[in-house]
């Protein structure tokens, strides 16, 4: 039997911890999440058998098209992530590897859902006095309602503003603000109107093109990430404001300029 070098007797050593650590990680729960593409809904139709948007005090118009909020679907925030999980959701591209606390801010479950919901009525706030400061609409002539099952946090907003505009205002000439195509998109929204990053855009154009989009309300900080994976054939809108993302339909329904990624 040869004798093992004092060199290989060194390596040995040196990787039996490696060896060690690399097992006890591919069991260990990692502070990561795992995200695919979630559902979408119209906001200017109904969801589980109540209208999304409901408007009280004004007539209202007839909408054709859809506007299509989009979301997410990660592990939940007890959900056990491995180094396997990791890896493949590396390597997926319907999937999407994300820091724990960059999806949901620290605490329980139950104070994560409540957080959630807290920041999903926050944004349903915006969106109409968003919506209703564009159209020079008082907010005491004019109660708007909005309902979404089960989806919490402010990346709605955008597209609540917009379908209160449709319903309301439509594209402002007698159309609709939709051109009667499928538009989806994501964002949120401030009182004034400005448009903020959400994250997981490349994950919610997917969704998007899935149910039949052909257009994706994106803020532009977010347009790298959301032209590195984008789905043939959906067409990418940057916004910063909600008049510019009415100007930009506007441009599309009559055939003007549009901005792009």
């Amino acid at each position: 039997m040869p004798a093992v070098s004092p060199r290989a007797r060194v390596l040995a050593l040196c990787s039996a911890p490696v060896l060690a650590l690399l097992a006890v990680a591919a069991f260990a729960p990692l502070p990561f999440t795992v995200a695919q593409p979630g559902s979408t809904v119209n906001v200017l139709g109904a969801d589980r058998g109540k209208q999304v948007i409901s408007v009280s005090g004004s007539g209202t118009r007839k909408t054709t098209g859809q506007l299509r909020m989009t979301t997410i679907l990660a592990t939940g925030p007890d959900a056990t992530v491995r180094l396997k999980d990791v890896v493949s959701g590396w390597f997926a591209t319907d999937r999407a590897v994300m820091p724990h606390d960059s999806v949901y801010v620290g605490g329980t479950t139950k104070q994560i859902e409540r957080h959630n919901a807290e920041e999903m009525q926050q944004s349903q706030s915006s969106a109409t006095s968003a919506a209703l400061g564009y159209l020079h609409r008082s907010p005491r002539d004019v109660k708007v309602t909005l309902r979404l099952a089960d989806v919490g946090g402010p990346s709605a907003g955008l597209l609540f503003s917009l379908g209160v505009i449709d319903k309301l205002d439509g594209d402002g000439r007698g159309g609709d603000l939709t051109g009667g195509r499928t538009i989806a998109g994501t964002g949120t929204i401030d009182a004034k109107g400005r448009v903020g990053a959400v994250g997981g855009v490349p994950l919610k154009t997917q969704a998007a093109k899935r149910d039949g989009a052909t257009v994706f309300l994106v803020p532009k900080a977010e347009c790298a990430d959301a032209t590195a994976e984008l789905p043939k054939g959906l067409r990418l809108i940057p916004v910063t404001t909600l008049k510019g993302a009415v100007t930009a339909l506007r441009a599309l329904r009559s055939g003007g300029a549009v901005p792009h990624c």
